[in-house]
């Protein structure tokens, strides 16, 4: 059963056992993506059910829109990232009961579904939301920061004094490698289009890189961390700006030859896949009630108005993060 209504309002918590979701039963351009009545799910062993409040958007949720990448064939919902309420705790939860406020990152990528009244996931996904701010900004975090985290802080290992090069330093995950490799006591070079390098200095870049007119290789400076956003030939490039003992963190597939010329530069280049990690997302969460890391919020939209997020979001222009609202 599908509805047509872009005004229809989210059940409460309380509601009967079915809920909306922005669901799809092909892949194809964001006109595939309908508001349709589901079950809503139940919390199995180690699951906690959650009322969404906010759910965060993604490049990976356009993707997997219009491409069978790692989920099967729809009809799926798609979204990792959630905050909101707990409803039910399933079998052997102990960390959470009902009524908590939580944020998290569903398994990736098979525990897609955020994106829609309610959601069941781990429990150890999800951390307590923090106090400081509200159910918007908390869901634009978890995917791009744990990502972030994941890829300066356990794989990198970025310490202080390092310095670190971070590509489409304006976008949801660049926006915030700059604040964490920020925290890290790191020097931060981020490339982005010119009209944003004001924004990436509030965050503390200490130096900005015009991706469309300067190329980020002709310099003399020297990374010790590459964050590469980016895909195609900017991790193969960014080899050639790599210290010794230098690290290439690629969120796309990294080549073989990729991987061979930075050995042969003294360092590496890896290939990031994020993973849920509710350590990651306590540190992330201290971060933020520190008052040291902020999501970007460029826009917000309703459940009903999902397809639009994703036409926006698929410009590419987006600087941060946008949205979806369910409560």
């Amino acid at each position: 059963m599908t509805s047509t209504d872009t005004t229809a309002n989210p059940a409460s918590p309380d509601a009967a056992p079915v809920m909306l979701a922005l669901h799809q039963t092909a892949l194809g351009g964001p006109e595939v993506l309908r508001l349709t009545e589901l079950p809503r799910p139940a919390p199995g062993p180690g699951e906690i059910l959650v009322a969404v409040h906010a759910a965060g958007l993604n490049p990976t949720d356009f993707k997997h829109r219009a491409v069978s990448i790692f989920l099967p064939p729809p009809p799926l919902t798609l979204g990792w990232d959630v905050s909101g309420t707990v409803v039910e705790a399933g079998l052997g939860v102990t960390l959470f009961r009902p009524g908590d406020e939580v944020f998290g990152m569903l398994p990736y990528p098979h525990g897609a579904g955020s994106h829609a009244e309610y959601v069941t996931g781990p429990a150890r996904a999800f951390a307590a939301k923090p106090a400081g701010i509200d159910h918007v900004q908390a869901a634009a975090l978890p995917l791009a920061a744990l990502t972030a985290w994941q890829a300066l802080v356990d794989t990198a290992d970025l310490r202080a004094g390092q310095r670190v090069l971070i590509h489409a330093a304006a976008g949801g995950v660049g926006h915030l490698a700059v604040q964490i490799a920020k925290e890290r006591g790191a020097h931060v070079t981020g490339t982005a289009s010119a009209p944003k390098h004001d924004f990436l200095r509030e965050l503390g870049a200490d130096a900005c890189v015009d991706h469309r007119t300067e190329d980020f290789t002709d310099t003399d400076a020297r990374y010790d961390v590459v964050l590469d956003a980016v895909g195609g030939e900017t991790a193969a490039r960014s080899v050639n700006v790599l210290r010794p003992g230098g690290v290439v963190v690629s969120l796309l597939p990294v080549t073989a030859e990729t991987r061979r010329a930075a050995e042969k530069a003294g360092g590496h280049a890896v290939g990031l896949l994020v993973e849920h990690d509710r350590a990651g997302m306590r540190a992330i969460a201290s971060l933020v009630e520190a008052g040291r890391l902020r999501a970007h919020v460029s826009g917000t939209f309703p459940l009903a108005e999902g397809a639009r997020a994703h036409a926006q979001g698929e410009t590419g222009r987006t600087t941060g993060k946008l949205v979806i609202t369910v409560r």
